[in-house]
Formats: structure tokens, C-alpha cells, sequence
């Protein structure tokens, strides 16, 4: 994994130069710093994914050309995500009780998906929130009461649901033991 992510500041590079745009013009598009840029592109470090999202903008090319010409890990046509890959994922800070861990995610062609697992543990607490995307859930385990809107579901494991994340929604454990579930975010 650590290859395909030094391999991102080579390709951010590659992409530059080919534009023919300096590291300073790359900065001020990208509203980073040249400083940053160089140390992306060298392999120093890896940038966070706003940040990401900015600089290839700057790049003036589209997600899904910037990660054709990425190399293949290992010469490989897929890549696999070890659990020990997994990250956990810091979301809102008065969500209680609410624990997410990146999967996947990936960008094809117009539709890019982000795949998670979220645990939800007894008493959690969350407002409602939206998201720009569509939801899939699938309970692993436990049980967990999902409101939708002004309606609210039931979901037990093997059950799942698919919805418009532009509805507000939150997932509400009322019972003894933690949900756990498989989240595919669909985002169009």
C-alpha cells in the first residue's frame, strides 16, 4: 500500500509537468503552499484527501484520468485491503458512541464509492445528518434501529437498506450489545 501511495505524488508530478504548469502555479490554484506540493510530490508526505482533491484540480484533469496512469500495486490488476490497512475514522465530535473504520473507496468513471464499517455501540447519540450520496447498509451484527426522514426501520443482521443520504438519517442502537455493519456510500 505504501508504494501506491508514493506513487500518488509521482503521478501528481507527472500530470504537472506534462501540463506544462509549474509547482508554484499547481500551490496557488490549490491554495497550499509550493513547499507542501514538493514535499507531496517527492513522496514525503501524503496529502489529506480535501487537499488531494484541490491539487488535482489544479492539475486541470479529471479523477479518473490522474488514476489510469497510476502503477498497479505489485503488477497487479486489484488491489486488497488487509485489515491491518484499515484506519479509523474521526467523524463528528458530538457523535457519541459512533466508530467508523475506512474500508475502500474508489472513483469509476462518474460514480466514486466509499466502503466502511461502523460499529454503534448502546446509547449512541447523533443528530441526524445528510450526506451526498446513496446509502447501502448491511447489519453484520446486532440490531439497529435506522430513522429515515420522519420514518423509522428495524434492521437486524443480514437485513440491509438503500437509501437517498440527502434525506436526514441516523442510526439509533437501543439495544444491549453493538451493531456492527457494512456501509457502501454510492456517491454520484
Amino acid at each position: 500500500m505504501e508504494d501506491y501511495l508514493i506513487g500518488i505524488g509521482k503521478r501528481i508530478k507527472d500530470i504537472r509537468k506534462q501540463n506544462k504548469k509549474t509547482i508554484s502555479d499547481v500551490a496557488i490554484h490549490a491554495g497550499v503552499t509550493a513547499g507542501l506540493i514538493s514535499r507531496i510530490e517527492n513522496g514525503r508526505t501524503i496529502p489529506s484527501l480535501p487537499v488531494f482533491l484541490k491539487i488535482v484540480g489544479a492539475l486541470d484533469t479529471e479523477m479518473t484520468a490522474f488514476f489510469e496512469g497510476m502503477p498497479k500495486v505489485n503488477g497487479a490488476n486489484f488491489l486488497v485491503t488487509r485489515k491491518n490497512d484499515q484506519t479509523l475514522i474521526e467523524k463528528e465530535d458530538e457523535a457519541i458512541g459512533f466508530q467508523y473504520h475506512h474500508i475502500f473507496s474508489k472513483q469509476l468513471n462518474s460514480v466514486g464509492f466509499e466502503t466502511v464499517l461502523l460499529e454503534v455501540k448502546p446509547n449512541s447519540q447523533r443528530e441526524k445528518v445528510v450526506t451526498d450520496a446513496f446509502e447501502f447498509k448491511y447489519i453484520l451484527t446486532g440490531e439497529c434501529y435506522y430513522e429515515i426522514g420522519d420514518q423509522e426501520v428495524l434492521l437486524k443482521e443480514g437485513d440491509s437498506i438503500f437509501f437517498d443520504g440527502r434525506i436526514p438519517h441516523v442510526p439509533i442502537n437501543k439495544g444491549k450489545a453493538s451493531s456492527k455493519m457494512l456501509v457502501v456510500y454510492f456517491f454520484i
